[in-house]
């Protein structure tokens, strides 16, 4: 289905927000940033595509959801209700994620990536994390985590205080590493490129555009296809829009364009 956008409206992309971390004044100066885009492309955005790892951690038992982060969810549910299309791509941090956004907040969440056809362009959406060659150990544990019994074991088993500690605490450890942007590694070694250009030997797509890899890149696949990976708002604050003709990766940071 070629979906026209309305006129003068825009679809917008983002990634990477890792609420949560590393600290709570780190990710509320974060959340509140993320805000103030979310306002500012409220009158031109048609939809929204948020390409996963929202949050750096998220669990949700039957009757409880993480604490925190009120501010983002009630403008989500703002610009729902207000008529806006909303859809959350579940990345590797956020990943079990179950109905709450999809009940309390009318926004859809998609787990593997998925193709879109807008205005004649075709677009190929995913966070990225476990695609292409390479990481099998993570592809390993995915496969775990990913897996019913898991998550049902962590939520009858772990009451959510013990849960959520847990979860935070291989969040922060995982933050260690995080001094400085992720470095592209160039176009042969960067995976999601190599699996875009699978994806592409197959089925056409003018955009393939992925969060996961915290690198602010907008690259040629092909005279008619583009990689681009939407950066992270740790560093670049950064994001895409669609005008409906083309794709421009931009960001809220000036020095960070």
């Amino acid at each position: 289905m070629n979906r026209q956008l309305a006129p003068g409206k825009k679809i917008y992309f983002a990634s990477d927000f890792h609420l949560g971390a590393p600290t709570h004044q780190d990710s509320l100066n974060r959340e509140r940033r993320i805000i103030a885009w979310l306002e500012s492309i409220r009158h031109d955005a048609e939809i929204i595509f948020l390409v996963g790892d929202l949050f750096d951690f998220w669990f949700e038992y039957k009757q409880v959801v993480p604490k925190g982060f009120v501010r983002f969810l009630g403008k989500l549910g703002e610009l729902s209700d207000a008529g806006m299309e909303i859809v959350v791509f579940l990345g590797n941090r956020d990943m079990w994620m179950s109905d709450y956004f999809e009940k309390e907040l009318n926004v859809k969440t998609i787990r593997r990536p998925r193709s879109y056809e807008f205005n004649g362009k075709k677009f190929y959406i995913g966070h990225g994390d476990g695609l292409g060659k390479g990481d099998y150990g993570y592809k390993f544990l995915q496969v775990i985590f990913e897996g019913k019994l898991p998550r049902f074991l962590f939520n009858r088993i772990m009451h959510p205080n013990l849960g959520m500690m847990l979860g935070n605490l291989w969040s922060k450890h995982s933050w260690r590493k995080k001094r400085e942007p992720e470095k592209y590694l160039g176009d042969d070694r960067e995976f999601l490129v190599g699996y875009s250009k699978q994806v592409e030997a197959k089925e056409h797509h003018d955009y393939y555009i992925f969060g996961h890899r915290h690198t602010k890149v907008d690259i040629k696949l092909s005279p008619t296809a583009r990689y681009i990976n939407l950066g992270d708002w740790i560093f670049y604050d950064s994001y895409a829009v669609f005008d409906g003709n083309d794709v421009v990766l931009k960001s809220m940071k000036p020095d960070a364009e």
